[in-house]
């Protein structure tokens, strides 16, 4: 039975059901969440892919309403930012340092809303910065690449020549060169600007360039560029290491490992926090100490990464988390 209550508005009566009253609430209460990624989009099966991952299970989960923009272009950031800010959405997240300058911004402009950002640092009360020792997963993985080399011939293809892929590249390099002093280590990027996250033909040229030398194992730290690098590898009938997310399944058999980077955990945790109302700025930190870094393992590198390795690769990571072995970071570098 439908049930009604009667407002007395002036000299009038309005009746509203239960029902309608409850869904107006329930609609009202509704927790809004932005997700402005980085180019490359969602379908990078990286970076991008995991952070979508998180967001999309928040809102299967936690019934939150979600909205996700991609980029075009790195001028489309502040107007979709601005827009959302306007609006006044509850969480706005932004995916990739290309956003700190707008994110840093707006967040001035709107000090009532809340922001998040991956992989940068914005120093505002109502900011989230969600950052990750990179070079600690790097360094592992390039161990793991060094042991699977019978060559020693190694190789690393970066998406955009920024300082954030030079931490994953020196981290590699280090690891490559713990687990085999005589290991070579080649390095290329596929470009300057932010087209290089999305350019698979050119990181596929690299890569081929690279296996044609005598590489044996490439890292791949390139966006979506780097299914490119995954195409070489089946082709080349070489190894390739993942990024961000678990790649191993891409090219089964060909992916040594993915150097995790829990971008999804971070984003689904931030969105849990805000909706819960305890939404705190300041920087979170994620890495191997609790797992928001790591290596991958599963039934598609089973066979390429056998268990003796992975006892190796732990061992390692012990030794890291003890303070026996040293990872050198590209941001602490001296001039």
């Amino acid at each position: 039975m439908m049930r009604w209550i009667l407002f007395a508005v002036g000299r009038f009566a309005v009746g509203v059901s239960l029902a309608a009253l409850a869904a107006a609430t329930a609609g009202a209460a509704e927790f809004r969440v932005g997700l402005v990624l980085d180019r490359g989009g969602k379908d990078d099966k990286s970076f991008n892919s995991s952070a979508f991952l998180g967001a999309t299970e928040a809102k299967t989960k936690l019934g939150i309403a979600l909205k996700v923009v991609e980029a075009p272009d790195d001028n489309a950031f502040e107007p979709m930012i601005r827009g959302m800010a306007e609006k006044r959405f509850d969480l706005i997240i932004g995916i990739g340092f290309a956003q700190q300058e707008v994110i840093q911004k707006v967040a001035l402009q709107f000090p009532d809303r809340h922001f998040a950002i991956v992989d940068a640092r914005v120093a505002e009360p109502n900011v989230r910065s969600l950052v990750f020792a990179e070079h600690e997963g790097a360094f592992v993985v390039g161990a793991i690449a060094a042991w699977s080399s019978p060559g020693g011939k190694v190789g690393f293809v970066g998406g955009m020549d920024v300082p954030l892929i030079h931490r994953f590249a020196l981290a590699y390099e280090a690891g490559a060169k713990h687990a085999n002093p005589r290991a070579v280590v080649t390095t290329s990027f596929v470009g300057l600007t932010s087209a290089a996250w999305n350019n698979p033909p050119r990181a596929h040229e690299l890569a081929v360039s690279q296996y044609d030398s005598g590489v044996e194992v490439i890292f791949a730290a390139a966006g979506a560029s780097g299914l490119g690098v995954f195409d070489a590898a089946e082709e080349k009938k070489k190894l390739v290491i993942g990024v961000d997310a678990n790649q191993d399944g891409l090219k089964p058999g060909r992916v040594l490992t993915s150097m995790l980077k829990r971008v999804d955990q971070a984003v689904y945790a931030s969105i849990a926090e805000a909706q819960a109302g305890r939404f705190a700025g300041g920087v979170r930190e994620f890495g191997l100490a609790n797992q928001g870094v790591d290596y991958s393992t599963d039934q598609y590198n089973a066979q390429v990464l056998p268990a003796a390795l992975r006892q190796r690769a732990d061992a390692l990571k012990a030794e890291i988390l003890a303070g026996r072995v040293q990872v050198p970071d590209y941001y602490q570098r001296k001039p």
